[in-house]
């Protein structure tokens, strides 16, 4: 009995050790699959845009590049033309933005039939570095962000500052990479925006000497139309008590008005991050943001004549 006892024993022994193996291969090839999921699903893809003709009249597309957010998913094909898309129909882009506006929306990240998300719930797909070209149109220079790479990034739930790489000038001796900074895009109920409140310059070197990049430096909870600090500095000639006359730097912060008030008449391509922001647009009218109340300041500048100084105190959207 004893002997028949220490055999069964010996058998569930055995069958429970087999079964935690496969719990722990079964584990090892789940991680491996959401490892998958998170970094592999998140990959770039062609994404042409027309943006209008060169100088020698011939129609421009080029591949901005779209971030991939589902595994399984379509790739994404632009309406505006299903065949070369260097060959639009369009003959100018005011024409595309007609028939783009009769087509309908379409969305920035389809999903098919039994698609697994790319990144976890708390991630998002997004470019993680910018390649900056300029294209030489008929109306101009046209400067384009092109994106280089794309991986799952945190989605932050306040208002913060986020890297932003763009490099200038690509392929060449004077290639630069720069972080100019932008603004996360955290969900808000109250209609705010977290929008860039102080910058700084960078100085890069191009082919055509010395260019002054603005970079962002803090963001903050703002609405569409927002006011931001402008300093600007004065001489002025003041009176001390005992009637000398004296120098003394003046600071007047004058303000600027930024933000949009457009709902998208004239915008082609939206911001990767933030949805109310846009990274490709047709000139033509629209509603600004513009000052709405301002303040006086006046003083007597070094040649003895009395100069004001407007500066914005309040910014609204155009009507």
């Amino acid at each position: 009995m004893d002997l028949v006892f220490l055999a069964i024993l010996h058998l569930c022994g055995l069958f429970c050790s087999i079964c935690i193996a496969y719990d722990g291969v079964e584990n090892s090839q789940t991680e491996r699959r959401n490892l998958f999921t998170e970094k592999g699903c998140c990959k770039k893809q062609s994404n042409f845009i027309y943006i209008g003709q060169d100088i020698s009249g011939s129609a421009v597309s080029i591949d901005v590049g779209l971030c991939r957010s589902h595994c399984g998913s379509s790739q994404r094909i632009n309406t505006y033309n299903h065949g070369n898309p260097a060959s639009p129909k369009h003959s100018s882009m005011l024409d595309f933005i007609r028939n783009k506006k009769t087509r309908g929306k379409v969305p920035d990240h389809p999903l098919s039939t039994g698609s697994e998300p790319s990144c976890p719930p708390d991630s998002r797909c997004q470019p993680t570095k910018f390649g900056i070209q300029r294209v030489l149109l008929y109306q101009g220079i046209q400067e384009l962000e092109i994106i280089e790479d794309c991986q799952c990034n945190p989605i932050p739930e306040e208002c913060i500052r986020m890297p932003y790489l763009k490099t200038f000038f690509p392929d060449t001796p004077i290639e630069s990479t720069v972080d100019v900074g932008t603004c996360s895009n955290p969900n808000d109920d109250t209609g705010l925006i977290c929008s860039p409140t102080k910058f700084d310059s960078v100085i890069i070197e191009g082919p055509n000497g010395p260019e002054v990049l603005s970079t962002v430096e803090n963001c903050e909870m703002k609405e569409k139309c927002y006011r931001v600090s402008y300093l600007e500095h004065h001489y002025e000639i003041v009176y001390n008590p005992r009637g000398i006359k004296e120098e003394r730097l003046k600071e007047i912060d004058v303000g600027r008005c930024l933000g949009s008030c457009s709902q998208g008449n004239n915008y082609l391509l939206r911001h990767f991050w933030n949805r109310d922001k846009y990274m490709v647009w047709a000139e033509g009218p629209g509603n600004g943001c513009v000052p709405q109340e301002y303040e006086t300041h006046t003083f007597r500048n070094r040649n003895g004549n009395m100069r004001s100084v407007y500066a914005i105190t309040t910014c609204s959207c155009e009507t």
